[in-house]
């Protein structure tokens, strides 16, 4: 493990100096050094009834009128959603397919699943968020697109076996039981339906990615977007999705070079990543 304050060795000084910064920076490497499994266990214990974290709801509630705008604090969402749709329809064509986008947010990916032939259903328990996606989908007029305030176990109980494909990208971290909405994914889906998730690795490397990184050097999501604890091990997810009846059929890391601006795809799962399942027909 590196310890944050060895960074300053080779962090560009611009972003560096003041006391407010290294203060942040000292409090997320006590953050680091004691977050653990153990916590976000503890988490899922405590809230297990409904597996809703509110203070994440809360967070997200207040981002819900920058869910659209391509150049604002969510753009990396918006810029990695190709990526994300294409690497959906490398296993499945989704025209004509009856989609479940849980965790929605503000409809980016429901939207252009919708738009590629697809009848996608989006559930979310940010209602903020919601009402933004219903907006933006009439000012689109896009078709054979809905959304429902649902948690994902409520749904898959409701419509248990009804979907072909079922996508649950960037929202596993964000509840205290990922396991929970692993096992509602799967009963969604229906025999020999696909599921796909994506979620953050936990590692000394995605800690310094993807919150050091990405939230306080490089701006790409908003500051506390992510809790270090709540990330969740590619072995773990695995071992989750086969619990739950789910065969893995491909795993593939997220990654992007600030210095061009890039995203790709490819098979080193380091930071985030994607997992291809399918539900035994």
């Amino acid at each position: 493990m590196v310890p944050v304050r060895r960074l300053g060795c080779f962090l560009p000084r611009a972003v560096m100096g003041g006391m407010s910064f290294w203060g942040t920076m000292h409090a997320m490497e006590r953050s680091f050094l004691t977050s653990s499994p153990s916590s976000r266990q503890v988490s899922a214990e405590l809230s297990a009834a409904s597996n809703v974290d509110p203070a994440e709801i809360g967070k997200f509630a207040r981002l819900a009128t920058d869910w659209w705008d391509r150049n604002g604090v969510l753009r990396t969402l918006h810029a990695i959603n190709p990526l994300r749709l294409g690497w959906i329809q490398e296993h499945v064509q989704l025209a004509g397919r009856r989609v479940l986008d849980v965790g929605c947010g503000g409809g980016i990916l429901s939207e252009s699943m919708a738009q590629v032939g697809a009848d996608v259903t989006g559930i979310d328990l940010a209602e903020d968020s919601l009402r933004i996606a219903q907006l933006h989908a009439l000012e689109e007029e896009v078709e054979h697109l809905s959304y429902r305030q649902i948690s994902a176990e409520d749904m898959a109980a409701e419509e248990q076996g009804q979907f072909d494909v079922v996508t649950c990208m960037e929202m596993l971290e964000h509840v205290p039981d990922p396991a929970s909405v692993v096992r509602a994914c799967a009963a969604a889906a229906k025999p020999g339906g696909w599921v796909f998730f994506s979620t953050i690795h936990r590692n000394p490397k995605s800690f310094l990615l993807a919150i050091v990184g990405a939230e306080y050097l490089l701006n790409l999501v908003p500051r506390g977007t992510h809790e270090y604890a709540r990330f969740i091990q590619p072995s773990e997810l695995v071992r989750s999705a086969r619990d739950s009846g789910l065969s893995v059929t491909d795993m593939r890391g997220l990654h992007y070079n600030p210095l061009n601006q890039r995203y790709w795809l490819d098979d080193r799962v380091e930071v985030n990543y994607l997992l291809a399942c399918r539900r035994a027909g």
